[in-house]
């Protein structure tokens, strides 16, 4: 159905707002973690793919990075392989890591090269033994109860960190025109596979090609107050005091330390944002509104 004449000024007036953006951030490199409501949703995994491959198209130089629990999830009880989890992170023995790699380096990785490719861009999936572009190392948990001394470190098997990022593998792609797909599995200076939080990678891929943005897709508006309003435009200071006044707590913790990290080591800015709405990565890159919480070292605000 064609556009109405003021359906088509509404939308040469949003392309024309977009300007200054575009302007400002083309050649930039935007990191976007992609998981939770926009992984599973039909309508949302299309709208993300069409969001990565036009940021593509008007010289922004997007790396996704997705997880897949859920997906992981479903496969071991399929499978009749009971999970356990100490401190959220599931313990990944050597038959849980073989379904994490079948996982997030298959079935997921390769679906979302399809959707981009499908969308008219041009991805390649890889994870993080690929070219061993995530050197990982074991991580170790502390766990402690309060009639304990001291905490007890805790094997949860395959489960990483990384440790170093070969940036010439990224640059490789990204120079090629290339959307880099990226499952997070590292491999260990032995030669084993592991397992590492995909908002982890996505902050340290941030953090090594110093890059314009990181964005974090979540199921939630972004970082709320005591009130149940969402922050934004927050200083990592005020993170920082938010953090201490308890403001911040529980299972966004991680996330918030992760985009705290990034910008602290020189990332412009990170995002977290909701997922659950339809082309939120442009929403949040080309509008003064956003849909989430932006934190930073400095104003981003742009003149228009």
């Amino acid at each position: 159905m064609p556009l109405t004449r003021q359906q088509a000024i509404s939308t040469a007036t949003v392309l024309s707002e977009a300007l200054p953006y575009i302007q400002r951030f083309v050649g930039k490199t935007i990191v976007v973690k992609y998981g939770g409501n926009a992984m599973t949703d039909e309508k949302l995994k299309a709208s993300f793919a069409r969001d990565i491959v036009m940021l593509k198209l008007i010289g922004l130089n997007p790396i996704v990075v997705h997880g897949g629990g859920p997906q992981i999830g479903d496969l071991l009880d399929k499978l009749k392989i009971e999970s356990h989890f100490i401190n959220g992170m599931r313990v990944t023995d050597t038959a849980t890591m073989d379904v994490v790699e079948m996982v997030l380096g298959g079935m997921v990785n390769k679906e979302i090269v399809g959707l981009i490719n499908s969308a008219g861009g041009k991805a390649i999936g890889l994870t993080g033994k690929d070219g061993d572009l995530l050197r990982a190392r074991k991580l170790k948990v502390k766990h402690k109860t309060p009639e304990m001394e001291a905490p007890e470190i805790i094997d949860i098997g395959h489960v990483g960190e990384v440790e170093r990022v070969n940036v010439s593998v990224l640059e490789m792609l990204v120079d090629s025109d290339i959307i880099p797909v990226i499952a997070p599995i590292g491999v260990g200076t032995d030669g084993a596979s592991y397992n590492i939080n995909a908002d982890l990678v996505a902050g340290k891929i941030a953090e090594v090609l110093q890059a314009e943005k990181l964005i974090l897709l979540t199921n939630i508006a972004g970082l709320m107050d005591k009130e149940g309003e969402v922050l934004t435009g927050l200083s990592t200071q005020q993170v920082d005091e938010l953090i201490a006044d308890g403001t911040i707590y529980g299972g966004m913790l991680p996330k918030i330390d992760c985009a705290l990290s990034a910008v602290k080591s020189g990332v412009t800015s990170a995002h977290i944002i909701d997922g659950r709405v339809e082309h939120s990565c442009m929403l949040e890159i080309f509008t003064d509104e956003g849909v989430g919480t932006l934190i930073s070292n400095k104003s981003l605000k742009v003149d228009v």
